[in-house]
């Protein structure tokens, strides 16, 4: 017999629009996801919901299977109405008929409230899907134009940088040099003597999807027996850290430009389970118009969400300590970083330094508190760095209940124009001079390269490049 609540129980499958619209928002805009979204795992036999509970919480079954059972009075055994498995929700209910009991899972939830909130927001969804098919069109264009491209269709102006085992080229399209890309070479032979396959193909993976306004984008790559090839978007206003070390410091009002734009760029990885683990002036490139992007993802890792990674690895004055102390760490570990890179982008130099990495690491340890505040740095701004740099990771603001919109909505940045941010509205504190595609002015000079060229590599570990 269909019983009433057996018709309940499965209309929680997947049958509701406005559940299926989140995904078209999570999509759209998945930041929006990230402070009202959590994640639990529940082990076998543990109540999600029990029956007759307030419903004020939706729950998305993101691994394993949740039974459904009802219990028509106090003295009956339960009867089992159904299992939902991974994409299933439930919770929507104001009062249940029923109990959600786990079969081992993880699950994804957010209060109604904010479920309500977010659903809000479908008609601004609907609204722009005619810009969005016509983004889609523009991406399906590209994706087209780039996979017909090969090396041999490139020149190469200059170079831009040079790393421990790669150089990053200026390049043009032979037939049309209004084109310009950064092409950064990677010496296949040195990253297997270093170990650095996994490294390498993370960061590949990574830049491929990352698809943001505040990241550098990967178009594609190449191989050959000697070399990997990655086609990256040419953003020629310089590194952030040569402005740096030009002007000593900056201000409040710059410094809050560059960490907003840092802010978006953690936010869109946050959302994905990414976790960046290198940030640091160095990595955090100009565009044309003075916007910051975050490049070189050597180091990123899509750890997932609510999962941790133990990798040791980042920049010494810039590595948290749950890091240092193998701890395990997660995206929380950026949140640290962000707020290194705010004392560093007020004093013109970061909070612990030491005369090698072991001295530094021990500083470290000591804590922010520790540490005597320039007084150029503002009560505001020694406040947000200060709980950004947390000892507890789970203490640190940006990676409490509200996300990034706890960094967001601090006093220090009161008044700052995230929407305009975000479209690219507002004025950078600084624009650089480029003249025209080829222009390499706002980088450092370098050498060209002479060195004898490596030996072969065809061990195939390299093939998705």
């Amino acid at each position: 017999m269909y019983t009433h609540t057996q018709s309940l129980s499965v209309r929680f499958r997947r049958c509701d629009p406005s559940v299926e619209s989140l995904c078209l928002l999570f999509i759209l805009n998945p930041c929006t996801f990230c402070s009202p979204l959590f994640q639990t795992h529940y082990s076998d036999g543990d109540y999600i919901i029990r029956q007759g509970a307030t419903g004020d919480t939706l729950f998305i079954i993101s691994e394993g299977q949740v039974k459904v059972a009802q219990q028509k009075s106090a003295s009956e055994e339960p009867v089992f109405l159904n299992t939902l498995s991974k994409g299933d929700w439930f919770g929507e209910q104001s009062a249940f008929q029923g109990s959600f009991v786990s079969l081992v899972s993880l699950c994804m939830h957010l209060c109604l409230r904010s479920f309500k909130q977010l659903i809000g927001g479908l008609e601004e969804v609907n609204n722009k899907q005619y810009d969005n098919d016509e983004l889609k069109a523009k991406m399906e264009a590209e994706a087209v134009f780039f996979s017909s491209v090969s090396l041999s269709d490139f020149n190469v102006i200059c170079t831009l940088g040079v790393g421990g085992f790669s150089r990053v080229e200026l390049v043009h399209l032979k037939s049309d040099p209004s084109r310009s890309f950064a092409m950064k070479v990677l010496t296949k032979r040195h990253i297997l003597d270093t170990s650095q396959q996994g490294h390498i193909l993370s960061e590949r993976r990574i830049m491929m999807e990352a698809h943001s306004p505040f990241t550098v984008r990967l178009y594609r790559t190449f191989r050959d027996s000697k070399y990997l090839y990655m086609l990256l978007e040419a953003c020629l206003g310089g590194e952030l850290w040569t402005l740096l070390r030009d002007r000593g410091s900056f201000d409040d009002s710059t410094t809050r430009f560059y960490t907003g734009c840092v802010i978006e760029a953690l936010a869109f990885l946050q959302c994905r389970g990414i976790v960046y683990r290198d940030l640091k002036p160095e990595n955090i490139i100009l565009d044309q118009r003075g916007y910051a992007k975050l490049v070189d993802f050597g180091f990123a890792k899509k750890v997932g969400l609510g999962k941790k990674t133990w990798t040791f690895c980042g920049t010494p004055e810039y590595v948290a300590p749950e890091i240092i102390l193998n701890k395990g760490h997660d995206c929380s570990a950026d949140c640290w970083s962000l707020g290194i890179l705010i004392f560093e982008l007020l004093s013109g130099s970061p909070p612990f330094s030491g005369s090698d990495p072991m001295k530094t690491y021990n500083i470290i340890l000591r804590g922010i508190d520790m540490v005597e505040f320039p007084k150029k740095i503002t009560k505001s701004a020694a406040n947000l760095i200060k709980r950004l740099c947390r000892d507890n990771p789970s203490e640190r603001l940006g990676n409490q209940k509200n996300g990034v919109k706890d960094i967001q909505k601090h006093k220090w940045f009161e008044g700052f124009n995230w929407e305009g941010l975000r479209q690219g509205t507002i004025d950078s504190p600084f624009t650089p001079t480029v003249d025209g595609p080829l222009d390499s002015r706002n980088f450092d000079c370098f050498p060209e390269d002479t060195s004898d060229p490596p030996p072969d590599d065809e061990s195939g570990w390299d093939l998705e490049f």
